[in-house]
């Protein structure tokens, strides 16, 4: 039955990711503390009542869901991947890496399926699961730090700055690569539709508080690609030392298109990136938030609180619990009305 679903895997403690599933209002998110994976279900009051849980042997760094909702892939520090069929609760390793696996995503196209993993060993690997071999593998300039998938585009952003457009139609390809328009570290990528539901483009975020809004084929790049400023401190006053944090993920909301951006400061934010405007900040929590997602009607907004290590270990709290919170979002992420 179709219904609400978390899906939690964990690495070290940092609640460092969710994701969400079109077709059954599902999401999916990391837990902390221990190598597992864990599924939630998520009651019509808000209430979650804990399903099942999937062990790696190393810390899993992300997660996605098949299209059907019948499956979860999982991706570790462990160098594997894992298909978790969450009708027999049964999980199988899929693919493996010479490193870290840092980003992995499930692709239905008209002619084949296959999950896609990213890796720190510089490759990009296509998998059918039923073989231990992959289908393709592709190199990369560089590590893999995160990566997105909205067929036929998905976009893969590495170190030191790389960013790597893929066509996945017929079979994946590298499409173009791209110099990057933020200058630090990326952290988090998101590809977002035009008014005909197809890709357009992405939204890009470094570690120094900024997103890159890119289209792949602007009719005015000069004008049409932007960035923006976000999660510092003192917010436009010159006078102070401004903090900056990292932009630890983008989530766009799946009716409105709309974004929501999340940060080392322990801040959510909604955008309007038509009219280049913020629609809501929200209140400091005590701790960064690390992911976050909308579920496929965006009714529900999902995020993540822990800490991110991006103050080194001496910050590290053990007292500090990490939590998931759900927040009504039907209403926030309207787009603001066009001044004319």
């Amino acid at each position: 039955m179709p219904g609400n679903f978390l899906i939690g895997g964990s690495w070290a403690n940092d609640v460092s990711y969710i994701f969400n599933h079109v077709v059954m209002d599902i999401e999916s998110l990391n837990d902390a503390f221990t190598k597992s994976v864990r599924c939630w279900e998520v009651q019509d009051n808000g209430q979650t009542v804990p399903k099942a849980q999937q062990m790696h042997t190393g810390p899993v760094l992300d997660a996605c869901w098949s299209d059907d909702g019948s499956k979860v892939f999982t991706a570790s520090c462990d160098k594997t991947a894992k298909m978790w069929d969450l009708n027999s609760n049964q999980a199988m390793q899929i693919a493996q890496h010479d490193g870290p696996i840092k980003a992995i995503h499930w692709i239905k196209a008209p002619n084949y399926s296959c999950v896609m993993t990213g890796s720190w060993d510089k490759t990009l690997k296509f998998w059918d699961t039923r073989s231990p071999n992959p289908m393709m593998s592709l190199p990369m300039p560089e590590r893999c730090y995160c990566a997105d998938v909205v067929y036929p585009m998905a976009v893969v952003a590495t170190a030191e700055r790389g960013l790597i457009v893929y066509q996945l139609e017929n079979q994946p390809s590298e499409f173009r690569r791209i110099d990057s328009p933020l200058k630090h570290q990326h952290r988090c990528v998101a590809i977002f539709k035009d008014k005909q539901n197809k890709p357009t483009g992405f939204a890009l975020g470094s570690i120094e508080g900024r997103v890159a809004i890119h289209y792949i084929n602007p009719p005015n790049p000069a004008k049409d690609n932007f960035t923006f400023k976000c999660h510092r401190s003192n917010g436009t006053n010159t006078t102070t030392p401004q903090d900056i944090y990292a932009v630890n993920a983008i989530s766009f909301h799946p009716v409105h298109g709309t974004l929501a951006t999340v940060g080392s400061d322990g801040r959510f934010s909604f955008w309007d990136k038509d009219a280049r405007t913020k629609l809501k900040t929200s209140e400091q929590l005590d701790q960064p938030i690390t992911a976050c997602c909308f579920n496929h009607n965006g009714n529900i907004f999902a995020y993540a609180s822990s800490y991110d290590w991006s103050k080194g270990h001496e910050y590290y709290n053990p007292q500090k619990k990490n939590y998931i919170f759900l927040r009504s979002a039907a209403e926030e992420l309207k787009p603001r009305n066009k001044k004319w």
